[in-house]
This record gives structure tokens, C-alpha cells and sequence, in this order.
């Protein structure tokens, strides 16, 4: 047993030796001994008070974990703070790796200013930057955005909104339905939030008023105060009968239904490209001129060099967007402004081996053709005012 030398207490020092200085040789005798000790003054003064009386072991204890909790507190708060900061610049939060994630070295930068967080960041198990706890932190921001916008609505003096939904499929397949709450608030301003994405089983009118339907239930927003409903023109989001818009009429005849407005001047602007077949087969040979510059980086290298020596810079030839009719003009303008250098490197790629060459051929004899400049000449100014009306619809001035 070992020898302890430490300053003897009251009790101690009438104590025997056995137990505190000389050591206990008696094993014959030791649970006698060791019973009789245990109920004297000495070992249960011992016990209650111990060596250090202004620090007890409890409450030593007590307070190492209240410290470890702090510092656990802390480096969890930069976490959060970190996820927050990516989340809002739309950056990706992992990497190839656990170490070469954007959040990994977002701390080890913050680190560099907090010992805290570097000494955590050396523990082997980082299990507060597994994707299940980043998935879980991203959660948790998502319903409290969306619970303070609800918040918001419900606090209105006027209490009355309405509902924007449209749907498409995302990478997997699935049917995904969009909804954003449209809102006027307290100072006459227009508020357009999107609240999230929900995947349907099916797309008929039935379906899509009680995604409608449940959403607004769990937002506790009731359905007396919604005011508009905005979808597309499909049937079974417009239909009079059997669509969402009529079905959610029928529980709030206030609910006025409005074409969407994007979606209206998306319509517009195809039938208008398209009622006339010269503009038409003229913009479909700039988006295959679009695609193979995007895709052949050889054609790419020969219209910068071609470019090169009759322009000061060359411009890059994007494909046609079918929907984002805003990047239309600039597109029909960079092929006009570069026409002879397009012809020029359509003629070199043409006369190669490459599995493009044919591609290439083709449509080097289609802009040869002078319908095609003509036809390009007057689709630019129909596309310059299709091109204003989509970018008065996007502007943000009219969400502020």
C-alpha cells in the first residue's frame, strides 16, 4: 500500500499509522481491519472532506464537465456559423475528402484565431462534420427560415397571400413541385419566398391541391386568407373542372387563379419564333453551331485562331436556351458580329477526319446560305423585345 507523507489532519494525527504513514502488512486480519477502519472518524472525515476541502471531487467533476460542455458549446456554434456562411453563398460543404471539404478548411481557417477549435479539429473522430450532422444543421436552418416567414404572414395586418407552384422532374426522375408564398407586408412592399420543394407520387389536379393543401396546413396558414393561386397553363394545374385551381376553389372561392406570367411570356416568345420558318430554322442553326462549340474543343481552338486575326477578341457561341429567352439576342448577335470568322473555321473543321467533320459540313452549308443572315437579321430585333419583356418579368425591383 503506498506511503503517503501529506500534512495529517485533527484526525489523522490520532489515527493509526497503518492507513496513512507506515503502510498496512496485516492481510491475515484485513477485512477486520479494513471494516474497523472504515467506521472510524479519521477515514469518514476522510472521505467527506478529502485533502482539498475548498474543492470536493463532486464538485471538481462538476465543474470539468461544465467547461467541456462550453468548449463543445463553442467549436458547435463555429460549425454552424460555417454551414450558414456556404449555405448562403451556394458553395458545396463537402470535398473529395473528410479533410479537402470546403468546411473542413473553413475551420482550419477560423482556426487559425481560436485554440478552442484547433484543439478539437486534432481529436480523431470529427463526428459533428459527418454529412448526417451537416444534413441535420441544414435542416434545422431550413425550418426556421420557413417558420419565420410563416410567422411573418400570419402577423400581417391584413392577413392574405397567395400561392405560386409549378413542377418538374429533378436528376432522379421524381416529380418535384416548387412553392413559393407571395405576400404584401406592412409597408405596401411585395415579398416572393420560396419555401421548398415536394415530390409528388402523381401530377393530376387531385395531387397537386393537397400538396397545396398540406403544406399550408403545416405552416398553420389557414385557407381563409389565401387571396391567389399562380400556375402554369397545363390542364392539371388550370383545368376548370378536375384542375388544382378549381379543386381549391371549391374550400376558398377567393382563391383567383392567374396565368403565370413567366410561363406566359415563355409561350409567347416559342410561338413567335416559331410562326415564322425562316426565323426558325435560322435560330435552330445557331443552337447546333452553340452546341458543337460547346462540345468540340478543337472547333473552340480554331475560332479563337480565326477570330483572332479579324477581330480584337473573339466571342464565345453558346447554344439556345430553351427557356431562358433573356441570353437569345447576345447569342444571334455573337454569331452576326463573327460570321466570317464562323465560316472560316466551319470550313477547316469540316475538311478533317474527326467524327464532327460531318457535323461541321453541314453547318458551314447552311450559314453559306444567305436566308440564314436574313433570317437572323430579323429575328434579332423580334428577340431584343422578347428578350425586355423577360427581363421586366425577373426584375427584382418589382419583389421589393
Amino acid at each position: 500500500m503506498a506511503i503517503y507523507q501529506d500534512k495529517l489532519t485533527p484526525f489523522g494525527a490520532k489515527s493509526k499509522p497503518a492507513f496513512i504513514t507506515s503502510g498496512f502488512k496485516n492481510w491475515k486480519k484485513a477485512f477486520e481491519k479494513f471494516k474497523a477502519h472504515e467506521n472510524s472518524h479519521t477515514h469518514r472525515h476522510a472521505v467527506s472532506v478529502t485533502a482539498q476541502e475548498s474543492h470536493p471531487i463532486n464538485a471538481q467533476l462538476s465543474s470539468a464537465l461544465a467547461t467541456q460542455q462550453g468548449d463543445n458549446r463553442h467549436c458547435l456554434e463555429k460549425i454552424v456559423s460555417s454551414i450558414k456562411y456556404l449555405a448562403r453563398q451556394g458553395q458545396a460543404l463537402r470535398g473529395h475528402g473528410d479533410d479537402d471539404s470546403n468546411l473542413y478548411q473553413l475551420l482550419k481557417n477560423l482556426a487559425e484565431d481560436d485554440a478552442l477549435l484547433v484543439k478539437w479539429l486534432l481529436r480523431s473522430q470529427k463526428e459533428y462534420l459527418s454529412p448526417q450532422i451537416q444534413n441535420e444543421i441544414l435542416c434545422s436552418m431550413s425550418n426556421s427560415i420557413v417558420s419565420e416567414i410563416a410567422d411573418t404572414i400570419r402577423n400581417l395586418p391584413i392577413f392574405e397571400f397567395a400561392i405560386i407552384m409549378d413542377g418538374t422532374q429533378d436528376i432522379s426522375g421524381k416529380e418535384q413541385e416548387s412553392i413559393c408564398l407571395h405576400y404584401i407586408d406592412s409597408d405596401m412592399k411585395p415579398h416572393e419566398e420560396f419555401i421548398g420543394l415536394y415530390s409528388v407520387s402523381e401530377t393530376t389536379g387531385k395531387s397537386l391541391a393537397a400538396v397545396v393543401k398540406d403544406v399550408l396546413f403545416k405552416l398553420n396558414l389557414p385557407m381563409h386568407g389565401l387571396r391567389g393561386q399562380t400556375y402554369d397553363g397545363a390542364a392539371n394545374m388550370s383545368g376548370k373542372h378536375a384542375g388544382a385551381q378549381a379543386l381549391i376553389k371549391q374550400e376558398q372561392p377567393l382563391a383567383l387563379f392567374v396565368h403565370c406570367g413567366a410561363h406566359c411570356t415563355n409561350l409567347i416568345a416559342q410561338k413567335a419564333c416559331l410562326a415564322s420558318v425562316l426565323n426558325r430554322d435560322s435560330l435552330d442553326w445557331v443552337n447546333q453551331l452553340g452546341v458543337l462549340f460547346s462540345q468540340s474543343g478543337k472547333f473552340k481552338a480554331i475560332h479563337a485562331a480565326t477570330a483572332h486575326t479579324e477581330i480584337p477578341s473573339c466571342t464565345a457561341i453558346k447554344p439556345l436556351c430553351p427557356t431562358r429567352w433573356a441570353v437569345r439576342s447576345k447569342a444571334i448577335r455573337d454569331v452576326l458580329s463573327q460570321y466570317g470568322s464562323v465560316l472560316a473555321s466551319l470550313q477547316e473543321m469540316a475538311s478533317g477526319a474527326s467524327n464532327t467533320a460531318s457535323t461541321a459540313n453541314g453547318l458551314l452549308g447552311q450559314f453559306r446560305k444567305g436566308k440564314t443572315v436574313l433570317g437572323l437579321i430579323l429575328a434579332s430585333p423580334v428577340i431584343d423585345e422578347l428578350e425586355c419583356l423577360s427581363i421586366s418579368f425577373q426584375r427584382k425591383p418589382l419583389l421589393e
